[in-house]
């Protein structure tokens, strides 16, 4: 319990010391929550986004997994996704994985790691089969699993252009643009892998054409 009573301590600490120096802060907050930013990242506790950004509360809206995975049948990321596209209006979306990853590299071991993360590590390994012989060719373990996590977010920044939230607000709004990015834990410089941007070109089979 001591980890707890410390945690509502710092927060205690912190909500003075913030309105200390900016006395409207939290009464402002309070109003509304217009961020321009979705940000898909890994659930790793090594990896916050407001702090890697330099951001404050309301400027990111937030959706974390393991191995920041854009999955069509995850109704919990696609309820975020309708509603900071919809309704937030968010101008940019990023996908932002990171080195180490733990989901990465469990993903490309052999090992089971029983039922359910079984089946979400295996989008991971989906991806390791798209790319499978350049990742074959890496032969040190450190840099085929940081390849690895690069190739994942190029492929969930694809995930995201075809679904139809993305593409319905492409059509109208011309907005969101799509960025992948991986951040370095040994540095804490985040890299930019991807982009992609309102109107690109995707594969007839996922356009929607009724939008």
């Amino acid at each position: 319990m001591e980890i707890i009573r410390k945690v509502l301590q710092n927060n205690k600490d912190w909500a003075e010391k913030v309105a200390q120096s900016d006395p409207e802060f939290f009464k402002d907050l309070a109003k509304v929550q217009n961020p321009e930013i979705l940000w898909i990242g890994c659930s790793d506790s090594r990896v916050p986004a407001d702090r890697i950004t330099g951001t404050i509360p309301g400027e990111i809206f937030v959706h974390r997994n393991i191995a920041n995975l854009v999955i069509h049948t995850d109704v919990n990321f696609l309820s975020v996704l309708d509603y900071a596209v919809r309704h937030l209006h968010v101008r940019h979306v990023v996908v932002c994985g990171h080195y180490g990853c733990g989901g990465v590299g469990a993903a490309l071991s052999n090992h089971n790691v029983d039922l359910v993360l079984n089946m979400w590590l295996r989008q991971i390994k989906d991806v390791y089969m798209l790319y499978e012989q350049e990742l074959s060719a890496i032969t040190d373990p450190t840099q085929k699993a940081n390849r690895l996590v690069e190739l994942n977010v190029i492929e969930q920044v694809k995930h995201l252009a075809k679904t139809s939230i993305i593409q319905r607000a492409w059509k109208h709004e011309q907005i969101p643009h799509l960025h992948g990015w991986v951040y370095g834990l040994d540095n804490g410089k985040i890299n930019t892998i991807c982009e992609m941007h309102p109107g690109e070109a995707l594969d007839p089979i996922y356009q929607y054409d009724d939008l």
